[in-house]
């Protein structure tokens, strides 16, 4: 891929692999890579959970569309503009909240019942048009239940992000170099910000301090 792609995929990676990281309940990160594997991956975050699980919390699948879109919301934060390669981030977090929606009972609007079946034939994972139960209104409160969950979703990451942007930056720029970039050095980059922050908070109070006792200090 060409330098320009090749960049937007760094930092679209970067955004995934840090939302792993920093949102409470998201797999950790095992790997993050930019080289291609073909026309349908130009980069991959390889996430790795802790132990073997068989139940998903409503937190944990937030957690999981939150890491989606991360690599959609680093373009525009960088670039300003968004590619075609959020795709299938934006599948997988669509049916990931019309999941929880449908057929886990996570909505208080639309409570506990379960609208839809399943959405892959039986021992076949092949997608299936599930059978309509429901009214108008209803699926007009599905759709709505749905954006709400990927708006929200986008404004944490996006915030997540814009605070940890010195972090963005440092990891592209590595992936740019190093094309592969292991858990020991991207939790480096994570401690070293996290000092920075420390320290630039600390130094903020203390400015602030000072400018607080002069007018009394003129006074005398």
């Amino acid at each position: 891929i060409n330098p320009k792609e090749k960049k937007t995929v760094a930092y679209h990676e970067s955004g995934h692999a840090l939302l792993a990281e920093l949102v409470p309940g998201a797999d950790p990160v095992s790997k993050i890579s930019i080289i291609p594997r073909g026309i349908a991956a130009l980069g991959y975050t390889t996430q790795l959970p802790t132990e073997d699980r068989y139940l998903m919390t409503r937190s944990e699948l937030l957690a999981r569309i939150d890491v989606l879109l991360g690599g959609r919301v680093a373009e525009e934060i960088v670039f300003g503009d968004i590619s075609t390669g959020a795709q299938n981030d934006l599948q997988r977090a669509t049916e990931i909240a019309r999941t929880m929606i449908t057929q886990f009972g996570m909505s208080e609007k639309l409570g506990l019942a379960s609208l839809e079946g399943p959405r892959h034939a039986t021992f076949l994972m092949v997608p299936t048009q599930s059978p309509k139960e429901y009214s108008e209104e209803t699926a007009r409160l599905i759709d709505a239940e749905v954006k709400q969950i990927l708006s929200e979703a986008h404004t944490k990451a996006r915030d997540i992000l814009l605070a940890h942007r010195p972090a963005l930056e440092e990891l592209a720029k590595l992936l740019l170099e190093k094309e592969v970039v292991d858990r020991p050095a991207l939790q480096a980059i994570l401690k070293v910000r996290s000092i920075d922050s420390m320290k630039e908070k600390k130094r903020a109070a203390d400015i602030q301090g000072s400018e607080a006792v002069l007018p009394s200090a003129e006074k005398d």
